[in-house]
């Protein structure tokens, strides 16, 4: 068995020097599949829901050399790495829709806050409940997404001191979301959020893990994962989603357990770890220490990362094993943030970090599309 699985990829555009530029307007006007943020300096696409690894990989590089192709055609722009405006621009808000009301209110309430660059991981289920289900275990777990996808340790030109800037500044709204014990559960609290106004529409759910579907909360169909900064390599994104697609096979074949059942904490304390760990996350990623929603017990973000992967390791999931090893090597090396740092601390100007990083992302898309093409076809 295997689960649909989807990406929705928000990238910055900008100089190779690193300096983010606003060209979404035109992105979304001359290329079919890609859309707007209310920030034109980045923009999304997002990879219809497949089960294949190998065809997952192409559906994420064939947008980016789109993209790339096209950038060239505007002038000496390119696709940067990271997930905060690292060199600078925080200052200004650079409208793609002036016109939408919708980006009014998010500028006017957050202003650059949200102006950040992500991953949303969506994993296929067949009933709400096995998706409030899967969404409980992702919460809790989702800390560890965070871990390995660290990307942001710069904001205006400065050294932040957390890992993921991003997730540290970013704002999660409401201010507290319960972990839904059912569907019914889920459509009520909604229902009492929009009431209160805490929660401006349906899609103004901005938490680490949250249903989704056509008509939500009523109609949903898949799990989607939201704290993940960029990630630049594809196949440390597809190994990220091999990790959670094991977990989630597991916990709806009762081999992982329902959090609401299977912990010393109650739902309460459970809502107040997940902040907890996200925050020691969002500073230390895989260095953080994480208390671990099943046992109680303490331990780092990379301890916890290594059990899952070697659980993943006897899997049957057929595509993955190029991918895991990917996360084997974030493990030795450090992710995005933690490699940059280790850059940065050795003598490196911020900027020549992310103008190398900007070159590196380019050569490994370009190595990447080299052997997937063909099976593509």
């Amino acid at each position: 068995m295997s689960l649909l699985k989807g990406f929705e990829v928000e990238m910055y555009t900008g100089t190779p020097a690193g300096t983010a530029v606003g060209l979404s307007r035109q992105i979304v006007e001359n290329l079919p599949g890609f859309v707007r943020e209310p920030d034109q300096r980045n923009v999304e696409y997002v990879t219809p829901p497949l089960v294949s690894y190998p065809e997952l990989l192409c559906a994420l590089l064939r947008p980016r050399r789109q993209l790339r192709t096209y950038l060239q055609t505007q002038g000496d722009y390119t696709i940067l790495p990271g997930s905060t405006l690292a060199l600078g621009g925080s200052d200004y808000f650079d409208r793609s829709d002036p016109h939408n009301p919708y980006h009014d209110r998010i500028a006017a309430e957050y202003g650059t806050r949200v102006v950040t660059t992500s991953i949303h991981i969506n994993f296929g289920l067949d009933t709400p409940e096995q998706i409030l289900l899967a969404t409980r275990l992702l919460r809790l777990e989702a800390p560890l997404v965070l871990a390995l996808s660290a990307s942001s340790p710069f904001f205006n030109g400065n050294v932040t001191g957390y890992h993921s800037t991003r997730w540290g500044l970013f704002p999660q709204t409401p201010e507290r979301v319960p972990l839904f014990t059912s569907h019914a559960h889920y459509c009520t609290w909604v229902e009492e959020q929009l009431q209160l106004g805490t929660m401006w529409n349906v899609r103004h759910l901005w938490t680490s893990v949250r249903p989704n579907g056509n008509n939500r909360p009523y109609d949903i169909n898949r799990a989607e994962l939201r704290i993940s900064d960029l990630v630049s390599d594809p196949c440390v994104l597809l190994g990220i989603a091999a990790l959670l697609e094991h977990r989630l096979l597991g916990l709806i074949a009762g081999q992982v357990p329902d959090p609401l059942t299977a912990s010393p904490f109650t739902p309460e304390e459970l809502v107040d770890l997940t902040y907890i760990n996200e925050q020691q996350v969002s500073r230390h990623s895989l260095d953080a220490q994480l208390i671990h929603w099943q046992t109680g017990a303490t331990l780092t973000a990379r301890d916890w990362v290594q059990s899952w992967l070697e659980a993943a390791q006897t899997s049957d999931l057929p595509g993955i094993a190029p991918h895991l090893r990917a996360i084997t090597q974030v493990l030795q090396q450090g992710n995005e943030a933690m490699r940059w740092l280790g850059q940065y601390r050795l003598g490196l100007p911020i900027e020549t970090v992310l103008q190398q990083a900007t070159q590196q992302m380019a050569e490994r898309e370009a190595a990447l599309l080299i052997h997937c093409l063909e099976p593509c076809h």
